[in-house]
């Protein structure tokens, strides 16, 4: 498809942080083509795999983890970004790249390194995604970090919109190189986060249904949902249940991306270019008002009964307390982390507390189970609950 006027566009990126000589030997690719690739080759991104999507360290192979949910975001991106005729690899970047600041355990995880982080400038996982992009992930000679293009990092940095206070993490990278936290992001940035929304909207269902903490009576207390079902049973009235959830959530899906292109489109009219875009001062790609108040209301219906659940809570409380002990072990005794950290550690705070929590951040649930034994003697029990 044509891109689109208002795309970005790679040739005209606004670069990197560091200037970069190449002699043509990685392949004829594009800017954000090398942002995706960038990525991909990632360690952080490879431990992705292991970290909590919604289920804390599950032990059956069919829950999506933080990987396969970011792998899903992408694929709903790239087809809204070709409609929309935006830059697919740079959707797809940002699409992969978006949870790398995740903790192990999900958000039990990140409100452990909140809390302990309370004196040294906080902890934000979509601060941590910069900063290990930016400056932790470094397999360059020349370099800290993957030296991101300035539209990858700005669209990572304001996945949820515009930043007007900048957390510690974040706000050192941007001094570096501004990324004018203050505007709306490309549209690219846009859909990446919509297609986020689409995506644990209704993979979450299907997790939850799986493991037996949702009942689809339940859900069809939903209009939208209710609909979608009585749809569904018209069209495949001999299928077996299951297959008739997972084409409930198929449709789900499409309805809804069917739903952000036509309202999209109808918001960029009159928009000429990225920067007409940056400048709207509001979302383009969004979804249409009744859509959106649909969407409330399935969030609101998730929180209730899946994500609060009572033995979510009991489990997730279980893995904050790991990530709890682990900064406090580390800590008292930089001894018990590895040699390749313990020789990094800064002498002062809030370096010295900062360089923990990256450390911790960049653990995998299993690894963290692995350090809370290996210093403690034990892991509590009870730290899966699926």
């Amino acid at each position: 498809m044509e891109r689109a006027r208002y795309a970005a566009d790679p040739a005209k990126s606004r670069g990197r942080e560091f200037a970069e000589n190449r002699d043509g030997s990685r392949g004829p690719r594009s800017e954000f083509q090398r942002d995706r690739d960038r990525i991909v080759h990632s360690i952080a991104f490879r431990r992705l795999r292991s970290k909590t999507q919604v289920f804390i360290a599950p032990d059956g192979d069919h829950y999506r983890t933080r990987l396969t949910h970011s792998i899903e975001v992408a694929q709903i991106g790239r087809v809204i970004a070709r409609e929309l005729g935006l830059d697919e690899d740079l959707t797809e970047a940002l699409c992969l790249g978006h949870d790398i600041g995740h903790p192990p355990f999900g958000h039990a995880g990140e409100k452990a390194l909140e809390e302990a982080m309370v004196h040294a400038g906080g902890y934000d996982h979509n601060a941590q995604v910069i900063r290990t992009l930016a400056r932790l992930e470094s397999p360059y000679c020349e370099h800290d970090g993957l030296n991101l293009t300035w539209e990858t990092l700005e669209g990572l940095a304001k996945h949820n919109g515009p930043v007007s206070a900048p957390n510690w993490a974040l706000a050192q990278v941007d001094e570096a190189f501004p990324l004018d936290l203050g505007e709306w992001s490309s549209l690219e940035a846009q859909v990446a986060a919509i297609a986020d929304d689409i995506a644990y909207d209704n993979h979450d269902i299907d997790d939850g249904l799986r493991a037996g903490f949702l009942e689809l009576d339940d859900l069809l207390t939903l209009d939208l949902l209710a609909d979608q079902w009585r749809a569904v049973e018209r069209r495949f009235p001999h299928a077996n249940r299951d297959r008739q959830l997972r084409e409930l959530v198929r449709t789900q899906i499409g309805l809804m991306v069917n739903d952000v292109l036509t309202q999209t489109r109808e918001q960029v009219k009159g928009i000429g270019s990225v920067d007409d875009v940056r400048s709207a001062g509001k979302a383009l790609a969004t979804f249409s008002p009744a859509m959106r108040e649909q969407e409330r209301r399935l969030k609101a219906f998730m929180y209730d009964r899946l994500y609060c659940h009572p033995e979510q809570l009991a489990t997730a409380e279980r893995a904050r307390d790991v990530i709890a002990r682990l900064f406090v072990a580390y800590s008292q005794d930089a001894s018990t982390m590895p040699d390749s950290w313990l020789a990094q550690m800064p002498a002062g705070e809030p370096e010295r507390s900062r360089h923990i929590a990256d450390f911790i951040a960049g653990m995998t649930d299993r690894y963290a189970i692995d350090q809370i034994r290996r210093i403690y003697g034990r892991a509590p029990e009870g730290l899966s609950n699926v």
